[in-house]
């Protein structure tokens, strides 16, 4: 592991009791004092303002308003491997018991909820695919890659980098393999018994939506027999549970013919008698033009993109939310499963029932909550702004 430099530091006395409540996020204008200059990933040792102790620890970024992101909040500790090394065994013990379930692609490390703030691996069958958001993690990298591999068994890791990171000088090229060898970009894995391939090096973040797989499981245990409509689909994560799991027809519709090929591809990759439709265009105009032909179907999964990636687009993301929510509604046979969805983490549970809600009310449709969900247990949520997944069963009547 590199040295990087020891940084004293001292927050505005708000920001302390932020950081001591557990938040890992410490933002320029709420540091009081710093000894000299940080470099990307040095040490921020924050001391307490009354007894002038340490009592957090972090990891100190230059190119982010979010300058330094905490990565221990329980007084001194010595920060070396070994204390990397037990954050990462610590996760796997949180994920193990979804290895006991036919499933092994898994999230191993979701940033700051596992203390690794800025930094996600993701696990496929025996491929890890290392994601980097922040420049904290360039003297580390080394460091981390003996336990990931030790903990996981992986056989090849990806390193892949955000776009702004990509803009500065990284360590290693984008999707290069950092340990072991990897013949082939497309890797097969299993999910819950249901076989999908994606792409580690080309695919979209890491290659897949592993935080959906406990919904993905739920629509395929209600499909057999029933018309299902996925819509915002991607690469086919729920077409492919509801096929396998005996759905009669499946439409996928997604605006990424690639992505749609690999939907086909997912589907034909299990065993299944239904048949597998592809819609490729806009959701909101290709659903507008299923109510006008008066279509129908028995579920309904309806999983846009976030819709609010800063708070100027939270009312522009409300008013998306209750759109999509009415188009479902019509789309959603009587007595049917309709299930909205939202990643944005500026959109809380709360917003989002309200946005279903009122337009249901002003459409007067009959609807019962059947089920919310969040995440799935290798997604665990440290803080709020970690908890951006929120899911809502209705039944239609």
């Amino acid at each position: 592991m590199s040295t990087p430099n020891r940084l004293a530091v001292k927050l505005k006395p708000v920001a302390e009791t932020a950081v001591k409540k557990g938040h890992p996020w410490v933002f320029s204008n709420s540091i009081e004092r710093i000894n000299k200059e940080g470099k990307a990933g040095d040490l921020a040792i924050i001391f307490d303002q009354r007894r002038n102790k340490p009592f957090a620890f972090g990891l100190f970024d230059p190119y982010s308003p979010i300058r330094i992101k905490i990565i221990h909040n329980k007084g001194p500790i010595k920060i070396d491997e070994e204390f990397f090394k037990n954050k990462i065994y610590q996760a796997y013990s949180v994920r193990k018991p979804l290895l006991l379930k036919d499933v092994n692609a898994y999230r191993l490390l979701f940033g700051e909820n596992d203390g690794m703030p800025g930094l996600i691996v993701d696990i496929y069958n025996k491929v890890g695919v290392v994601k980097v958001y922040s420049a904290i993690w360039f003297p580390y990298i080394e460091t981390l890659l003996k336990p990931i591999v030790g903990v996981s068994g992986v056989e090849a890791l990806i390193i892949r980098w955000s776009r702004i990171v990509q803009s500065l000088e990284v360590p290693y090229k984008e999707g290069e393999v950092i340990f072991g060898e990897l013949k082939n970009s497309q890797i097969k894995f299993t999910e819950y018994g249901v076989h999908f391939e994606t792409d580690v090096v080309l695919g979209h973040k890491t290659g897949f939506f592993l935080d959906h797989r406990e919904n993905r499981r739920k629509i395929g245990a209600m499909a057999k027999g029933k018309s299902v409509l996925d819509v915002f689909s991607y690469t086919g994560g729920f077409s492919t549970h509801a096929l396998f799991g005996g759905a009669k027809e499946v439409t996928s519709m997604d605006i990424s013919k690639q992505a749609l090929e690999l939907a086909k591809r997912n589907a034909a990759l299990n065993k299944h008698s239904g048949v597998h439709n592809i819609i490729a265009g806009d959701a909101f105009e290709e659903l507008e033009k299923l109510t006008r032909e008066n279509k129908k179907y028995d579920i309904v999964i309806i999983d846009p993109p976030s819709f609010a990636k800063n708070e100027q687009e939270i009312f522009i993301a409300k008013k998306k939310y209750e759109q999509l929510a009415e188009l479902g509604a019509e789309l959603t046979k009587s007595n049917g499963t309709l299930l909205l969805a939202s990643c944005s983490s500026r959109i809380t549970m709360k917003d989002l029932l309200n946005a279903h809600q009122e337009t249901f009310k002003r459409l007067r449709v009959n609807y019962t909550i059947v089920e919310t969900t969040t995440h799935d247990i290798d997604h665990p949520i440290g803080f709020e702004e970690g908890a951006y997944l929120k899911s809502v069963y209705y039944k239609i009547r």
